[in-house]
Parts: C-alpha cells; structure tokens; sequence
C-alpha cells in the first residue's frame, strides 16, 4: 500500500484521553483501479489512527539502496479557517483572493464533506454507528505529488473516537 497522508488532528472534546491523534492514509496502488480503494471495506485501502507519542521513527534498514528508501516528492501543507460554511464556496472564495488555482487547496479538516456522487458516510465497524467525517482530500495540483482518487476524484476519511476506528474512502 502507497502512504497518502498523515493527518494531525485534535480529539473530540471530552475525549477522555484528551490531546491530539494521527491519521495515517494508504491506498493500493499495485494496478490502479484494480484494487477497489475507493471502497472502504474492500481492503483496497486503510485508515489507522495512533496517538502521536506512541509513533517512533523505524531504523534505516541496512544494505538497501538508496533510492528505496526517500520518496521521490512530498507536499506540505498550511491550514487556512475560511469563514464559509459550505467547500464549494470556500474553495472558490480562497481561490480567488490567492489569485491562485482552485487545485492548488487539498481538501478540508472537519466541516461537511462535499460528495461528488452520493453521501457515502460509512457506520463505524465496530459500533455500527455513523462515522464522523474528519478530513476530505483533493488529488493535487502536480502530478509528481497528486494522489490518485481515480482522476480529479476526492476522499474522505471519518473516524469513530469511541471505538479507536477510522475509514477511508474516495469518489471522482
């Protein structure tokens, strides 16, 4: 599976362990369209949820090369509140007082998905509850770091404190 993202995000209020969580994204990507990753149930993809204390970085493995082991292109990200309410827009607002493409914003944190097809929330697999939507990501403006949700797709992470679960899925 090909690491997506990794998101930092605060817990809900009254969360008993309190602080932050990390969100970890991964998709298939062996044989692209294949793999029934927009599907969170498929297999297909994977959302893991960590407290970010507990994550350490992994020793660098010995006598592999080089290359193997640096991603070939990353992005970095700033989050920007938007006083709007609805994605769409948000999106077109920030895109025009940046004087800068709508492509160039990743996606939101928190707020209401904005569904290309049809609301897909999921029910937590643990407790059968709705899942909270958490985070909504775009493909990207370079394709060196564009992540592949099926071609101008989106996805959709959501996550469900109680029962320490998280799904992933993506439309386009």
């Amino acid at each position: 599976m090909q690491f997506l993202a990794q998101i930092l995000y605060d817990r809900e209020a009254g969360d008993e362990e309190g602080g932050r969580k990390v969100l970890a994204l991964f998709a298939c990507q062996n044989d692209p369209g294949m793999c029934d990753d927009w599907d969170p149930e498929s297999g297909g993809n994977r959302a893991l949820l960590f407290p970010p204390d507990g994550l350490e970085p992994l020793a660098r493995p010995e006598g592999v090369e080089e290359a193997l082991l640096t991603l070939g292109e990353v992005r970095a990200i700033a989050l920007e509140r938007r006083p709007e309410d609805d994605y769409e827009m948000a999106l077109d607002a920030w895109a025009a007082e940046a004087e800068r493409s709508e492509s160039s914003v990743l996606g939101q944190l928190g707020g209401q998905p904005s569904w290309i097809q049809s609301d897909e929330t999921p029910s937590c697999p643990s407790c059968a509850r709705t899942m909270p939507f958490l985070v909504q990501l775009e493909e990207g403006p370079d394709h060196n770091t564009a992540m592949n949700f099926g071609g101008v797709g989106r996805a959709y992470a959501f996550v469900c404190e109680p029962c320490n679960q998280a799904s992933f899925l993506w439309q386009c």
